[in-house]
């Protein structure tokens, strides 16, 4: 009950059009309701006595009702789609939203595929439900009631048989809701799997050429597309069975229609004409049954769809503080005070660290794969939240402070680049959407990237491909590496900023890292030890912690840990 309130509540913002929707299908039947009567007036009355004046004016008549009826039918066909339409964007644009203010530990344990089936695949007859849903169940209970009402009026007690079948289609619509509601959720199960292997495969197709493991993709979107065509006979079944017992229980009405209808005309309890409203009655009460028949399909079809939406609705956004504290001035100043951090149930990636960063210093953290960097790193713009102790800024805990306002305030180039599908001056942008065309060319000199862009054909227009792929792996990371440029924050974090870039390439983009790091807090994480020898302080990171910090002539002297690495390093150059 609660997840219909919540579906119905999206009726609100297009009541007035929805009503005008319902009022035409209340028109509709109300025009199906008086063709039976007055056929039954014509085959009684007109006919037998040759009235041919008033003969012709019930024809008329009727073919008024149908032209007014082919009008509204036109009405309720597009406006009341373009409702459900509506209702669907509406969803869209909520849950869009809301993905946007989840955690990274939400996209941690869901597949992108996956999340795009909720968006896209699940809300998609949302539109039939919110139009046909509540138009036809209006429409049968009017029909229901009308005919009743109507049939009554001719004999009381053959209305009564006809109807007492109604309570029977009632108890199998809601015997079989259950099974026909599992069977649906588990077929929108299957689709957002289909869905997420397709993503995963598509991406990584290149991969898998390199790999030549083709073969191995299609058995394992064979597996996944066996699992869908398991869930939708699962479906299918249910359906079948619904359906087989709605029109076996709608061609049994029928007869007994008929039977009764027939043996009251023979016992004379009532007319020929009677006779033929209460079969055209019958027949246009079969209509309501039919919708209703479509209805539970839609219900179950849509509201298994909405159900998955209403799951990642419910799931809890990043929270901003109730009483946010702001620093005087975002200076840079980091502080780690007996943080540690684990995911789930795992074992702790960071344990106990205290450590001092001071605004303007660049620190670097160097260390084995697995030892937190990366991990230290997205504690101080809250993309994680420290499982123990307090992480500050300028003095503030992260979590005092808006995450908007925090994570403008710092600026990360990340290894793993992200482009968008667009053109270079949209990704560079993307680090200031309100930058001029100058700032964005000079944050590409920045980055070393400018003359490159401006030998390309369409310069800072050049269209780069979904993930950039049109650009070599220098490329992007310089482009990458022009966005921070240009949105320019007190705080930078370069996690394996230059790892992709040639030594020349590195060693200017390092010049501009280093200008750009002046008076600004950076933390650089790096494999490459060359990169980080003009650190203010180098802190080593293992799973037991920091294990040495200072600079780098201090670690080389105490022969530790990092002046191993270092040596090692130096050898294989």
């Amino acid at each position: 009950m609660k997840t219909l309130k919540r579906f119905v509540a999206y009726y609100k913002p297009h009541r007035l059009l929805f009503s005008l929707d319902l009022a035409a299908a209340f028109l509709m039947a109300g025009c199906d309701l008086f063709y039976p009567m007055i056929t039954r007036s014509i085959i009684n009355d007109l006919v037998p006595n040759h009235s041919v004046a008033l003969f012709i004016k019930g024809c008329v008549l009727l073919g008024g009702i149908y032209l007014f009826k082919a009008v509204l039918t036109w009405f309720t066909a597009y406006w009341g789609h373009t409702v459900g339409v509506r209702m669907q964007a509406d969803m869209r644009r909520d849950i869009f939203r809301h993905i946007q203010k989840l955690p990274f530990s939400f996209f941690d344990e869901n597949k992108t595929g996956a999340l795009l089936s909720r968006v896209v695949n699940d809300l998609f007859e949302i539109t039939e439900l919110a139009h046909h849903g509540p138009e036809d169940l209006f429409v049968s209970a009017v029909m229901l009631i009308g005919s009743f009402c109507l049939l009554a009026t001719i004999n009381l007690p053959l209305t009564l048989i006809i109807f007492a079948f109604v309570p029977f289609l009632v108890w199998f619509v809601m015997h079989i809701r259950a099974g026909m509601l599992s069977a649906f959720s588990k077929s929108r199960e299957q689709t957002g799997r289909i869905n997420a292997e397709t993503e995963s495969s598509l991406s990584g197709i290149r991969v898998a050429k390199a790999f030549a493991n083709a073969d191995y993709e299609c058995e394992k979107f064979d597996r996944a597309t066996d699992d869908f065509v398991g869930a939708r006979q699962g479906v299918y079944l249910v359906l079948a069975k619904f359906m087989t017992g709605m029109q076996l229980s709608i061609d049994l009405l029928t007869l007994v229609a008929l039977v009764a209808a027939g043996s009251f005309v023979f016992w004379g309890k009532i007319g020929i004409g009677d006779f033929a409203a209460y079969l055209l009655y019958i027949s246009m009460f079969t209509n309501p049954i039919r919708k209703l028949n479509q209805f539970v399909e839609m219900y179950q079809d849509g509201m298994s769809g909405f159900r998955r939406f209403c799951e990642v609705m419910d799931t809890e956004p990043e929270q901003d503080p109730t009483q946010p504290v702001l620093p005087a001035d975002f200076e840079g100043t980091i502080d780690f005070e007996d943080v540690s951090f684990s995911y789930g149930e795992d074992a702790a990636v960071l344990k106990d660290l205290n450590i001092h960063l001071p605004a303007g210093h660049t620190v670097a953290l160097v260390g084995p794969s697995g030892s937190g960097k990366t991990t230290f790193c997205h504690l101080i713009p809250r993309f994680y939240n420290a499982t123990e102790g307090t992480v500050r800024v300028d003095g503030v805990d992260v979590q005092d402070i808006p995450y908007q306002l925090l994570r403008k305030n710092i600026g990360i180039v990340q290894q793993d680049v992200f482009l968008f599908a667009g053109t270079i001056r949209e990704n560079i942008a993307y680090g200031n959407l309100s930058a001029t065309e100058e700032e964005i060319i000079e944050a590409a000199k920045q980055a070393e990237l400018h003359e490159t862009i401006m030998a390309m054909p369409d310069g800072y227009d050049t269209y780069i491909g979904e993930r950039g792929i049109k650009l070599s792996g220098g490329q992007k990371q310089r482009l990458s590496i022009a966005r921070v440029f240009l949105k320019n924050p007190p705080i930078l974090i370069l996690d394996e900023a230059t790892s992709a870039l040639d030594t020349v390439t590195e060693r200017a983009i390092q010049k501009g890292f280093d200008k750009l790091a002046h008076g600004r807090t950076t933390l650089v994480v790096a494999h490459r030890l060359s990169t980080v020898k003009n650190a203010d302080e180098i802190l080593v990171l293992t799973p037991n912690g920091i294990e040495e910090r200072g600079t780098h002539e201090t670690l080389l002297v105490q022969n530790g840990i990092y002046a191993k690495l270092y040596v090692t390093q130096f050898q294989q150059q």
